[in-house]
């Protein structure tokens, strides 16, 4: 790799840093290229992406950068999950972590604000960006649909109460 092929890496790494909501950082060590291809189909799925890239130009591409401080975690054989979506890499990074033993999460950063293991598992928890669209899709339409329940119902119990009256009348 010469030298403007390096500068175009620690460019487009710098863009994965600026623009991800999430980068988890794990090691992978131990696993095998259909592991790799298995984890980057479902990272794909999710919305999120997966990058091996080495961890000096890595480092360099943090400089300056909100989360730099996940530079400690770029040592060993480390390959970055990243989404747009805050919490897509992480579900994805989790849910791999849990398949393959090889597959060690270190850490991550989710904007400026940088992740421990336990901090990416909790990221993962948390409903994802079309989770919470549906649930506040449902929460809109929810009042909607009262309303017009309590519209027909008095029209419905009117006619229960005429019926009523009718009968005790007829008897």
């Amino acid at each position: 790799m010469d030298r403007a092929q390096k500068g175009q890496l620690v460019d487009e790494l710098g863009q994965i840093f600026e623009s991800s909501g999430v980068v988890v950082v794990s090691h992978y060590a131990g696993l095998t290229v259909a592991d790799m291809q298995s984890l980057r189909a479902k990272a794909s799925e999710a919305g999120a992406a997966v990058r091996v890239a080495k961890n000096r130009l890595a480092k360099i591409a943090l400089e300056g950068k909100s989360c730099e401080s996940i530079s400690e975690f770029l040592t060993g054989m480390t390959v970055l999950t990243y989404s747009e979506d805050p919490v897509a890499a992480a579900k994805v990074a989790e849910d791999f972590g849990k398949e393959n033993d090889n597959f060690v999460i270190l850490g991550g950063a989710m904007g400026e604000n940088a992740l421990d293991r336990a901090g990416v598992t909790a990221v993962s928890k948390m409903p994802s960006r079309d989770e919470l669209i549906a649930t506040i899709a449902g929460m809109l339409g929810a009042p909607a649909s009262n309303i017009a329940g309590a519209i027909g119902a008095p029209a419905s119990n009117i006619a229960s109460i005429l019926s009523t009256v009718e009968d005790k009348a007829a008897a």
